[in-house]
């Protein structure tokens, strides 16, 4: 029950996210919007993890900051394996990563 509410807020961020940043889009309806949130969570919770680990020095030195540009990245490299996910640029992804 958990992943479904995860799912969900998920699918609010990325509406979130689309609905304040002219950068990040999602094409389709409501079904895109859990896919694309389906997809970043995979991708974070497999590459993310891997990448936190070995750039633990960095996160530690800026106190959690540069989690915000691994999951940016994680957003970017989102948007590159799915056609339903649309981000302009990095600052847009880095943005939409506070969301």
């Amino acid at each position: 029950m958990s992943l479904i509410i995860r799912l969900i807020a998920g699918a609010l961020a990325f509406w979130a996210a689309t609905s304040l940043l002219s950068g990040v889009s999602v094409n389709g309806g409501a079904w895109s919007y859990l896919w694309v949130a389906l997809l970043f969570g995979l991708i974070n919770g497999i590459l993310g993890s891997i990448v936190k680990l070995l750039t633990l020095p960095a996160i530690l030195i800026t106190l959690g900051l540069f989690s915000l540009v691994i999951n940016a990245a994680m957003l970017m490299l989102t948007a590159r394996w799915s056609d339903r996910l649309d981000v302009a640029d990095f600052w847009s992804a880095l943005w939409a990563s506070l969301i």
